[in-house]
């Protein structure tokens, strides 16, 4: 897979992120995160460097809160940032082509666990009718299938809920992205595609 930063690109984007107000390291991994709709998160390992490379320049400066470093662009830093708009605008460029490259290798992930999803479904299936024909039939409407089905539209309505509750959430801490909606849409789907399939069999 390509890298998803240019060279030099990440350490230019890191002061554009701290140009927004001083940041703890956490903050600016998350807003990072966030700025590729969850598709790319940078690890401890490669932001925390940088941003020490950055102090050592002379382009960040640290305060202390608790035992948590606080990052600020320096009068530097914010020099260097406008002396580098126009390399930053190829950079946010760069970003949304990523953006799209990995929402498409997501997608194409996703397809792929669906199918393989659908398959373990049918197969259940028919084993659930191949263990019904060796059973006496006992009425569309038996308790044991009365049980089954309350079961089940239990489980639509817990799942419902508790994605709900943490959509809700989420959408409380930072703004959705197309490719969140676009992820939910695909799965669901595709799980009404496979269950629709074995309900027909």
């Amino acid at each position: 897979m390509p890298p998803v930063f240019a060279h030099g690109a990440l350490r230019l984007y890191l002061l554009a992120l701290l140009e927004e107000g001083p940041k703890h390291g956490y903050d600016v991994i998350r807003d990072l995160s966030g700025r590729f709709g969850g598709t790319y998160s940078p690890s401890a390992g490669t932001v925390y460097p940088r941003l020490a490379k950055l102090e050592e320049e002379g382009l960040v400066a640290t305060t202390t809160d608790g035992r948590r470093t606080i990052y600020s662009l320096t009068d530097a830093g914010l020099a260097e940032l406008e002396s580098r708009r126009g390399e930053l605008q190829e950079v946010e460029h760069d970003i949304s082509s990523s953006v799209r490259r990995l929402a498409d290798e997501l997608r194409g992930d996703i397809r792929a666990n669906m199918k393989g999803l659908r398959a373990d479904l049918a197969a259940t299936a028919e084993a659930a009718r191949g263990a019904s024909r060796r059973m006496p039939d006992s009425g569309s409407q038996s308790p044991a299938n009365h049980r089954l089905l309350k079961e089940t539209e239990m489980m639509l309505q817990s799942f419902r809920d508790d994605l709900r509750v943490e959509l809700r959430a989420h959408a409380g801490r930072q703004q959705l992205t197309e490719l969140t909606v676009e992820t939910v849409r695909t799965v669901l789907d595709q799980a009404q595609i496979a269950i629709r399939a074995t309900l027909k069999r």
